[in-house]
C-alpha cells in the first residue's frame, strides 16, 4: 500500500503543470506527509486498530482521487478544446500516469472499506464482505485463514479499469458496485479520449 502511494504520488509530480490542480506541489505532498504519519503511527502493515490513522487515511485516499479527478477533467478538457500544446508523445504519458493513479486511488478505496478495513479485516471482526473474490468461492485452494490483502484490491482496480466490468471478483454491495462503476467510467473516458487524440496528433 505505501509503495503504491509512493508510485501514485510521484506521477501526479511528474504530469505537466497545467493537468493538476494549483500549487502543483500541494496534493501529492500532502499524501506523503500523511503516508510517513501512517507509517509511524502503525510501521508493520497499517492495520492497528486505531480511528485516527482510519480516518487519516481515508484523508490520504481522498486527496488522492480528488487531485487526479481534476487532472482528468483538465485532461479531457484541453482536448475537447484541441489544445495543441502537447505532442501525441507527451499526451499517452499523460494519459497513462492519470489512468494508473486511478487504479491506484480506486484499489485504495477497496483496500479500505472493504469489511470496514485492513485492520477490521486483520483482527477478523466477522464484518460482511462487499467483495467476493476467488479465494473466498475456492477455499481449497488458499491456506484456512487467508484474507485479501492490498494486492488483491490492486488487482481488481486493475481488472476493473481493463474489462470495465467485474472479472473474477464480485461486488456485492451497492457502495461496491457504485465505486467500481466510477472507476470504470473515469478510465473509459480517459483511454478513448487519449487514444483518439494522440493518434490524431501522431497522424
Amino acid at each position: 500500500m505505501a509503495m503504491a502511494v509512493l508510485v501514485a504520488a510521484a506521477m501526479q509530480f511528474a504530469l505537466p503543470n497545467r493537468h493538476v490542480l494549483k500549487p502543483t506541489f500541494l496534493f501529492p505532498t500532502v499524501e506523503l506527509l500523511l503516508l510517513v504519519v501512517l507509517m509511524i503511527g502503525d510501521p508493520g502493515r497499517i492495520d492497528r486498530r486505531s480511528p485516527l490513522l482510519h480516518r487519516l487515511t481515508l484523508v490520504l485516499i481522498a486527496a488522492m482521487s480528488l487531485d487526479n479527478l481534476a487532472a482528468v477533467v483538465e485532461l479531457v478538457g484541453d482536448i475537447i478544446r484541441n489544445d495543441k500544446q502537447e505532442t501525441g508523445t507527451v499526451l499517452l504519458a499523460t494519459g497513462g500516469a492519470i489512468w494508473l493513479t486511478n487504479v491506484i486511488a480506486f484499489s485504495l478505496w477497496y483496500w479500505m472499506l472493504d469489511r470496514g478495513g485492513p485492520a477490521e479485516r486483520a483482527n477478523q471482526t466477522g464484518i460482511a464482505p462487499a467483495f467476493v473474490f476467488a479465494e473466498m468461492v475456492s477455499p481449497e485452494f488458499v491456506r484456512d485463514d487467508w484474507t485479501p490483502e492490498y494486492i488483491d484490491y490492486l488487482w481488481l482496480a486493475f481488472t476493473n479499469a481493463t474489462a470495465f466490468s467485474p472479472t473474477d471478483t464480485m461486488p456485492v454491495t451497492h457502495w461496491a458496485k457504485m465505486l467500481m462503476f466510477f472507476q470504470a467510467a473515469i478510465s473509459l473516458v480517459v483511454a478513448v479520449m487519449v487514444i483518439a487524440r494522440a493518434v490524431n496528433i501522431l497522424n
